[in-house]
């Protein structure tokens, strides 16, 4: 079977010499053997695993995306963003890893939209109660005179 796994920068993965292919969707876990049925679905973010002909495994961790067989022997899966490695291990630590960037990335997001949130209902409050020197909002940051 014919491999090929794109994200929106590019080709990532092309090969040609498929035996097996295993993925997740909502589902559950599913393979792929040469011959199987037309088939779209959407991927969990999962780990995709695949054995060329010589019995050699290889991993990329995928943050979703879409798997497509065609003709029974081309799979096609288009993600987001993922993570290749051909041992499952090292593959976990460095998931792991990008994990936890991203999960403290999200925090901070989502804090700093929290105090945003909070300082528009401050200043609305006290715009409302017609306090003085107190206008409307201005678009911006600080130094132009808008929230912080």
């Amino acid at each position: 079977m014919r491999l090929r796994i794109t994200t929106p920068t590019g080709l990532v993965v092309s090969a040609d010499d498929v035996r097996y292919v295993r993925a997740e969707d909502a589902t559950g876990t599913f393979g792929i053997q040469p011959g199987h049925t037309e088939l779209v679905t959407k991927l969990a973010v999962s780990v995709l695993s695949w054995r060329d002909i010589h019995g050699a495994e290889h991993h990329a961790a995928v943050r979703g995306g879409v798997l497509r067989v065609r003709e029974g022997r081309r799979v096609d899966v288009a993600t987001r963003e993922l993570v290749l490695d051909d041992s499952l291990e090292e593959l976990s630590h460095a998931v792991l890893g990008r994990l936890r960037q991203a999960a403290d990335a999200e925090a901070k997001a989502r804090t700093r939209a929290a105090q945003l949130h909070a300082s528009v209902v401050r200043h609305l409050y006290r715009y409302v109660r017609g306090e003085p020197g107190v206008r409307g909002l201005a678009v911006g940051g600080p130094a132009e005179g808008g929230l912080p």
